[in-house]
């Protein structure tokens, strides 16, 4: 066993976890202070903005300190935990094996954290001796500002925001998000008491009622922040179209009536999909405002709408133009039961271009969705209920659908939105018309 002068304390801090993600909320501790740990061992568990995660620790040893408590936030690069290792020599800088694994944010070998000795204080405890982070250095005046995450900073800026005048509720003052939104949030407040106060007599302003405040955050808060900058950004627009799926219903039967594994209807409107992609490939894009530039997709990769206890989210089924109608089938199942599960993975939450959403399974016909951002386009199917139907010259009762498209005006006119739209309709009115294509 190694000495108290013969350990190092390598600091472990919050890696970046998916795409665009900035920070994360402690759910749950999986260590505690004086706990052995294995190299890649899980140490907390982490809710993203995308997904529930347990990280692992890229070091072996003795976990001296923990940062932060279970509902904390916590931006990408602030500390987690510290883990005092052994060295062959007390003053010596060591190079320490780390983890062969490497998560987005710190890579293998040695690791990127400082070393920092540690100390016995007591017989059996071990604690570190940790540096003072800038954030503590960080005054009032004309110093830094103690805020690491860039999200934070631009929040602040966006909204006008001093950082200066907030006090943060972070560790060593750390000005984290919450503090910049509840500060906006109170300005808000003031404001709409002041603009009330103008307009009525001072004894007719009325008292605001009690309620609950739920905080946006996690999911809830990234669906938020996406839709609002959707309808900030894209200039959408809406077509629809009614629809006899009639025979689209019978062909989904035939097919599982002949066994083998089941055909969803979200897996034939998938594969219709990606076919009027071929078709119509402007809508299989995204803009690039900055370089003013369409980016036209040369691979599908399907997102799908999927409500769950925790919220909205958008599994996307990698490469679907290239899976047949079982494959998407087998996929959209996994990625259902990972989205009710809470275990979809961040990589299975971004890189969709094109987005599928059945919001007929609410009992609805119609809807005008917005863009999942940055795609160019959604197809939106509303529920399959028998309606009145002129059908070869006579009045029938059929299958009827509702679809609509929510297209991005700036990567196509009218035209090829309505024409999408209405090579998506006559393959569910003619399933036939698909293999023709194919």
């Amino acid at each position: 066993m190694a000495r108290a002068s013969d350990m190092y304390s390598l600091e472990f801090k919050l890696p970046d976890l998916g795409e665009g993600l900035t920070e994360a909320e402690i759910v749950r501790w999986l260590v505690q202070v004086g706990d052995v740990v294995a190299i890649d061992q899980p140490v907390v568990e982490v809710e993203t903005a995308k997904a529930m995660v347990e990280v692992p620790c890229p070091y072996g040893g003795v976990v001296t300190a923990r940062f932060g408590e279970e509902g904390t936030e916590l931006p990408v690069g602030a500390p987690l935990l510290t883990v005092a290792v052994g060295a062959p020599a007390a003053d010596t800088d060591v190079e320490t094996e780390g983890s062969g694994n490497v998560l987005v944010g710190y890579g293998t070998g040695a690791p990127p954290a400082r070393r920092r000795r540690v100390r016995r204080m007591g017989p059996g405890v071990v604690t570190s001796v940790a540096d003072a982070p800038a954030a503590q250095d960080a005054g009032r005046g004309d110093g830094p500002v103690p805020v690491i995450s860039p999200l934070v900073r631009r929040l602040a800026r966006e909204n006008g925001l001093e950082l200066r005048e907030l006090t943060g509720s972070g560790r060593d003052g750390l000005i984290l998000r919450a503090d910049v939104e509840q500060a906006l949030r109170a300005a808000a407040a003031q404001e709409a008491i002041a603009q009330e106060a103008t307009l009525l007599p001072p004894a007719t302003v009325p008292t605001k009622p009690d309620g609950t405040r739920t905080p946006l955050r996690g999911i809830r808060g990234a669906v938020a922040d996406k839709l609002s900058r959707s309808r900030r950004e894209i200039p959408d627009a809406t077509c629809w179209v009614d629809a006899d799926a009639t025979e689209l219903m019978r062909t989904r039967a035939a097919m599982n009536a002949a066994g083998g594994p089941k055909i969803s209807v979200l897996a034939l409107l998938a594969r219709i999909c990606t076919a009027a992609l071929t078709r119509f490939p402007d809508l299989n894009s995204s803009v690039d405002m900055d370089a003013r530039e369409v980016v036209r997709f040369d691979r599908v990769h399907l997102g799908f709408a999927a409500q769950t206890e925790r919220g909205l989210v958008v599994p996307v089924v990698k490469d679907a133009h290239a899976r047949d109608t079982e494959t998407l089938s087998a996929e959209f199942a996994r990625l259902t039961d990972a989205a009710r599960t809470g275990t979809l993975t961040p990589a299975d939450l971004t890189g969709g271009t094109f987005t599928l959403n059945n919001y007929g399974v609410f009992g609805v016909d119609g809807s005008t969705p917005i863009i999942n951002h940055p795609e160019a386009a959604m197809l939106g199917v509303g529920r399959i209920v028998p309606k009145p139907w002129v059908h070869e010259g006579e009045l029938a009762v059929r299958q009827v659908v509702q679809l609509s498209l929510t297209f991005d005006h700036r990567v196509c006119d009218g035209g090829t939105a309505g024409g999408f739209l209405r090579y998506v309709a006559d393959c569910a009115e003619q399933p036939a018309v698909l293999l023709r294509n194919l």
